[in-house]
């Protein structure tokens, strides 16, 4: 059974940095793109960005653009987020997701999804 669990999530001041780390366990997702996504208290599921299988590719949502960074380990079975510049509505509980198609999972419709890990920025 596949499962995408998060980590690195944690209390972080408004300016700082924080990466978080989604490992990928049950089998390896070969040719599957990964891509990052936030919920914030009370608002919807929100795309943040994503990576082709072999990483070669990355797209952003606007808001983060230049402050954060996505990319992955295929030999570890891992994606990465690196959150640079933190603002306080970044606050959110974070999630990664995975499916063969990119599109699929801009449309938040990805085969699997991680469990979140919650990053509260303060101001």
């Amino acid at each position: 059974q596949v499962q995408l669990v998060e980590s690195g999530g944690g209390l972080v001041q408004a300016g700082g940095s924080l990466r978080l780390s989604c490992a990928v366990s049950g089998r390896t997702l070969s040719g599957y793109a990964m891509a990052w996504f936030r919920q914030a208290p009370g608002k919807e599921r929100e795309y943040v960005a994503d990576v082709n299988w072999s990483g070669s590719t990355t797209y952003y949502a606007d808001s983060v653009k230049g402050r954060f960074t996505i990319s992955r380990d295929n030999a570890k079975n891992t994606v990465y987020l690196q959150m640079n510049s933190l603002k306080p509505e970044a606050t959110a509980v974070y999630y990664c997701a995975a499916d063969r198609l990119i599109a699929t999972l801009r449309k938040k419709r990805s085969e699997y999804w991680g469990q979140g890990t919650q990053v509260p920025v303060s101001s």
